[in-house]
């Protein structure tokens, strides 16, 4: 198979087409826009299953468990990958330790995605790995969609049991567009207990309602201080929150996670704790939401 780079330059001026800048002789026709409705759904070619990991609300940890969720699913077996579509604020990369590195291209001008401790990724932030780390994405909403859309139907994801999607915060263009074009497995809900966190998280699970796309479970993130010293546990953004929202939902409760030291350092150093510390109490957790997950989906 014939591998080679493509101009980063490229993609940053190549308008709201073609905004990743792939070359176009093998792409799909596009339509005039005056012909184009609602888009019909593709399934990702050689995608067995797509899970979306949703939060609605930025900063509760939706990244670290997506990273681990998928790690977990390596480890049990299956072929997975992991999707960054967070076009503004990629983590992805970070996590698994691939800043610096930038995909190929096939023979057929498909991305080729990165992989590291097992897993498949692709991201934003490796198209542009060359650009400086504080150097922001600014575009409008009309490339965004565009980028999102080379990015769910232009990679070659070579056969796969699980591809794990990273959502951006919110219910809006991007979660629209990704739920209008794939047909998802469907939608895992993170969350801190915290009542500000729970009500966007709710916005989340309604919108994946309204789409037709199935709720999974939630999951309870940075729920439980244990202070290190003398192993008191504190409740630092409340009791038992997303738990209690299962319970009246009648939705599943995949796992709680505590706010802990060793998995925010696990994550800034490009190893996420199911590979850091794949005996520990941490990861044991992650494992347990995984084969949730799978029973779910019957995998």
């Amino acid at each position: 198979m014939s591998k080679r780079a493509f101009s980063k330059l490229q993609c940053l001026h190549s308008g709201h087409e073609n905004p990743l800048g792939l070359p176009r002789s093998n792409a799909p026709p596009t339509l005039p826009r005056a012909q184009r409705g609602l888009p019909t759904k593709r399934p990702i070619p050689s995608v067995r299953h797509t899970i979306a990991i949703s939060s609605a609300k930025g900063g509760v940890g939706k990244s670290t468990i997506a990273a681990n969720l998928a790690l977990s699913f390596a480890r049990q077996h299956h072929r997975t990958g992991l999707l960054d579509t967070d076009i503004f604020g990629p983590s992805i990369p970070t996590l698994f330790n691939l800043s610096s590195s930038s995909p190929r291209l096939n023979a057929q001008n498909q991305l080729l995605p990165l992989s590291n401790y097992g897993v498949k990724t692709m991201s934003m932030g490796n198209i542009l790995a060359d650009r400086q780390e504080d150097a922001p994405v600014v575009w409008r909403g009309l490339m965004v969609m565009k980028a999102l859309q080379q990015l769910l139907h232009e990679v070659d994801w070579g056969g796969l049991d699980i591809l794990i999607l990273d959502l951006p915060p919110g219910t809006g263009d991007t979660q629209l567009t990704i739920t209008q074009q794939i047909p998802l497995s469907g939608a895992v809900i993170v969350s801190t207990p915290q009542d500000l966190a729970l009500k966007d998280a709710l916005k989340g699970v309604s919108m994946f309602e309204k789409v037709g796309v199935r709720v999974l479970g939630m999951v309870q993130n940075m729920s439980i201080f244990k202070c290190p010293h003398c192993g008191e546990k504190t409740n630092v953004f409340g009791e038992e929150g997303v738990r209690k929202v299962c319970e009246d939902r009648k939705m599943e409760f995949l796992g709680d996670v505590e706010l802990d030291r060793n998995i925010c350092g696990d994550a800034d150093r490009g190893i996420p704790t199911v590979v850091a510390e794949p005996e520990s109490e941490r990861a044991r957790i992650f494992m347990e939401m995984a084969r949730k997950v799978r029973e779910i989906l019957e995998l």
